[in-house]
């Protein structure tokens, strides 16, 4: 059977981010997808007009009836609407050991509506415990610690500052962050080393669901037992080859799923 992947995320109705894209993202690596929803959003390919987050008591009970119930492999977080969801949701995975992949989501890129109603550093101090990996972009990076990312030193110490804040492990994402005209670099920091990914920087217009993307291929592999840094690796390339043939569905961007 295949292993089970817990996908704690947002609802996008249009399948390009969120739980719907997840699920697809996981089938696509042999993993067994479950959901759990923490917010529904308005949105279609053009703009994310509203977030609004589940009560965090139905997460919470969502949340006991799965793990009480299945053996989880790994678990792929992603956005979190509200500080009471982030508070349910880090309660919750005291029940489970699975190593957990956290795309940290605090704004809409189409809209800029917000998707958490409280200071980030607030909710990583919630589930830094649980986390094996964090993956957040140029942006959600600053937020989390300050530095802002502009190169690869930034990045570096902004991975070993979320390091000194319980996370043993931050992927922090190149896409904004200038660089070469035909390359993208992340970089894996962990307290023993770090790694640069590289890989196409594609024209064209933006692509939806890429954090996303990522994050839950990630989980997946660790889902089947492989390493963290080999597990970014297969992932990275998986989503360069997303991105040479994105999904288009609507009038506005197109999306990895």
């Amino acid at each position: 059977m295949a292993p089970e992947l817990l996908i704690i995320a947002g609802l996008d109705p249009s399948g390009g981010a969120g739980l719907l894209a997840d699920v697809r993202v996981a089938e696509q690596h042999g993993v067994r997808g479950l959901g759990v929803a923490t917010a529904l959003t308005v949105q279609n390919s053009q703009l994310v007009a509203a977030a609004n987050p589940v009560d965090p008591d139905i997460v919470v009970e969502q949340l006991a009836a799965i793990l009480g119930d299945v053996e989880i492999a790994a678990v792929k977080l992603g956005m979190l609407g509200s500080m009471a969801v982030a508070r349910a949701v880090a309660a919750a995975l005291d029940q489970t050991a699975a190593p957990l992949v956290w795309d940290p989501v605090l704004a809409a890129t189409l809209g800029g509506v917000a998707l958490l109603d409280g200071p980030a550093g607030d909710a990583l101090a919630e589930l830094a415990r649980h986390v094996a990996l964090l993956t957040p972009n140029a942006v959600e990076a600053h937020a989390l610690t300050g530095i802002e990312v502009v190169d690869e030193a930034s990045a570096v110490a902004a991975g070993r500052a979320l390091i000194a804040r319980g996370v043993p492990a931050a992927l922090i994402k190149g896409g904004h962050v200038a660089g070469a005209a035909d390359e993208v670099v992340d970089w894996l920091v962990t307290a023993a080393e770090v790694v640069a990914l590289r890989g196409p920087r594609r024209a064209g217009p933006a692509v939806h669901g890429t954090g996303c993307a990522l994050s839950t291929a990630i989980a997946s592999h660790l889902a089947h037992g492989v390493a963290l840094a080999e597990a970014c690796r297969r992932a990275r390339a998986w989503l360069d080859g997303r991105l040479a043939a994105p999904v288009t569905s609507g009038r506005g961007r197109p999306s990895v799923m």
